[in-house]
């Protein structure tokens, strides 16, 4: 479907924003925040729908948090201000609600849902009555065994085949700011929950991802990685710290396999000055990197 409205048009296969034909940047999940709200303009879409169409019902994160990054990101991309909104309006304790006229163009004549299959039942003779020798009973209760056995291995297959795999758990522990500086606070703890929400993309039906957990919430000096892997069942861990290097700064990204500590990967991102600016699209793009290689790329865990 196509969207318009003012000078931007929305194309919810692809959740491309353009404006005046030109393409406007916005990430996944704050498309999908916008193609939910442009599917029902003048309506109020609560805050459980959106979360349902951004994350689902298997990701785990500060769904607060990060519904209100999505939001501002529909708004910046569409250059609207909460406060004197032109597209996007705050209900408060209710939700939101698109407020432009919308007009929407069918692209395409979408194909009929395929129904699922439904294996068949194996079909069962009935045995034969037996015959007087215990030969002959042997015989006639020969093809019923077989075709009992056959039965039993096509429920076996179609049972194993009907089973999702098991997907691989990624923790993200809240970031750590070690600069001294609490006005990074925010900005730390942000950057932790935006690659939560990024990761969520990755790979869904291979990785899961948590990050609201409280074990994950808690500050670096009592966290503990043998506690953290039974605490949320997780395979993997991201740990942040940033820190203070010279009159810079750095981040350093630590991908950790939980079952037996290995760090998979360290990765310094270094700021010659004391700025974060653009630091957060690199730690995102680190962080999808390394799940991507150490994780959708390997076969397990």
């Amino acid at each position: 479907m196509i969207y318009s409205f003012g000078t931007f048009t929305f194309e919810s296969g692809s959740l491309e924003l353009s404006r005046e034909g030109r393409p406007v940047r916005l990430e996944p999940q704050p498309a999908r925040a916008l193609a939910l709200l442009l599917s029902r303009p003048g309506e109020v879409v609560t805050r459980e729908e959106l979360r349902a169409a951004i994350w689902g019902e298997h990701t785990h994160v500060d769904y607060d948090r990060g519904l209100a990054y999505c939001l501002a990101q529909v708004r910046t991309a569409l250059g609207d201000t909460a406060d004197n909104p032109r597209f996007v309006q705050t209900l408060p304790k209710r939700g939101f609600r698109f407020l432009a006229p919308v007009a929407a163009m069918s692209n395409g004549t979408p194909s009929a849902p395929i129904p699922p299959v439904t294996p068949a039942t194996p079909v069962v003779p009935v045995p034969s009555a037996p015959v007087p020798s215990a030969s002959g009973r042997w015989r006639a209760r020969g093809p019923w065994l077989t075709a009992v056995a056959a039965a039993i291995v096509a429920a076996l297959i179609w049972v194993r085949a009907d089973v999702p795999p098991r997907q691989t758990l990624v923790a993200v522990s809240v970031f750590d700011n070690e600069t001294g500086d609490p006005g990074l606070d925010r900005f730390v703890t942000g950057l932790s929950d935006l690659v939560v929400s990024r990761l969520t993309d990755v790979a869904p039906t291979q990785v899961a991802v948590i990050g609201n957990a409280a074990a994950l919430r808690q500050p670096r000096a009592i966290r503990n990685l043998k506690t953290l892997a039974t605490a949320v069942s997780a395979d993997y861990i991201l740990i942040g710290q940033l820190q203070r290097q010279g009159a810079g700064l750095r981040f350093i990204l630590h991908f950790i396999r939980l079952r037996d500590e290995v760090h998979l990967s360290a990765r310094r991102l270094e700021r010659e000055r004391f700025d974060v600016a653009g630091l957060d699209a690199e730690v995102v793009q680190e962080a999808e990197r390394v799940v991507r290689a150490h994780v959708v790329g390997s076969a397990a865990p």
